[in-house]
């Protein structure tokens, strides 16, 4: 199966190759080209004109609409706006790519830097922010920063998840969500051979959704200043995976490896965007210059994931289609 690329902004190029084999790879709209220089600092973009806004297509009853965000949990001004933005999608639910907590995973903060923001999705919420939701529409990953707490305990207090909450599985009407912890204070490992990395073999090939996403906080693969994390490059394709999303860099970035999609989101509200420092050549596209989230919108026939900013703008589009599976 072909896929064909499209990028919009000042140029308009087109781009063949192989998609996955459960799966056709669009790239619907790209707003903006990839960094033309890796080097420079990652400014705010400025504010653009409404003629360049996006509106999200109102969802068919089929549809599920939920948001990703990544390295979002420090309280101020970005989050905000991102949480705003999402509030104003009316999404389903919420996954996150890690660092929930800044900067030490403390107790005393993550209600502020969660809690502030989207009580209204947390299952059997118990902070200080009005209500919560009464079934849970919150489903966070373990990142570096939550682990400076010892034992990641405020984290997994706060919390109420599904198995050792650590790392865990959930399904949403068509969707398989398999939220691993990527950090090496992982008491079951982070290994291929570990524990969990058997746990996540095991469970993908029991599930029977017409989708599979993997979520972690560190990015496999990465063109960022924190780079690939070898230790969570797992064989996902083999083991049933459409898409593994990811946070720790603080930017966005698309990749193809081994026909496999890989989104590093990682611009919902830390107040420093990264650069990037070494390109890797799977890498199809790459943003740093403004906050936001992922925008993904679900059915049995298709993924849509759209990177929207704070001021509205669609800055990456890509589809995933599902492919009638050969007798």
């Amino acid at each position: 199966m072909n896929k064909f690329i499209l990028f919009v902004f000042f140029t308009t190029i087109g781009l063949a190759g192989c998609s996955p084999a459960s799966t056709a790879l669009t790239e619907v709209s790209s707003a903006q080209p990839l960094t033309a220089d890796p080097s420079a600092t990652a400014e705010p973009s400025p504010t653009l004109e409404p003629s360049e806004t996006h509106e999200p297509p109102p969802p068919s009853e089929e549809d599920v609409l939920f948001a990703v965000i990544g390295d979002y949990g420090q309280a101020g001004r970005h989050e905000f706006l991102v949480a705003e933005m999402i509030d104003s999608w009316d999404v389903d639910f919420i996954v996150t790519t890690g660092d929930n907590n800044y900067q030490d995973g403390e107790a005393a903060t993550i209600d502020d830097n969660i809690g502030q923001y989207y009580h209204r999705y947390i299952g059997n919420y118990k902070g200080e922010y009005n209500r919560g939701s009464e079934t849970n529409r919150f489903f966070p990953s373990l990142g570096n920063h939550d682990w400076v707490a010892e034992g990641a305990e405020p984290y997994l207090d706060y919390f109420t998840l599904p198995g050792n909450e650590r790392y865990y599985d959930f399904v949403w009407e068509s969707i398989h969500f398999f939220i691993l912890d990527s950090d090496t204070n992982e008491p079951d490992g982070v290994g291929l051979s570990s524990d969990q990395a058997e746990w996540l073999h095991q469970s993908m090939a029991d599930s029977e959704e017409a989708w599979q996403v993997v979520v972690m906080h560190h990015p496999p693969y990465s063109s960022g200043l924190h780079g690939s994390t070898d230790w969570m490059q797992w064989p996902f394709k083999d083991w049933g995976a459409d898409l593994v999303l990811s946070g720790h860099d603080h930017l966005y970035e698309r990749l193809e490896v081994d026909g496999l999609l890989y989104l590093t989101v990682g611009l919902s509200g830390h107040a420093a965007l990264y650069d990037f420092t070494n390109i890797l050549p799977e890498s199809q596209f790459r943003y740093n210059e403004n906050w936001g989230a992922l925008r993904v919108t679900v059915n049995p026939e298709f993924m849509l994931f759209e990177l929207v900013t704070v001021d509205g703008v669609v800055i990456d589009s890509v589809e995933l289609a599902a492919q009638p599976v050969q007798q």
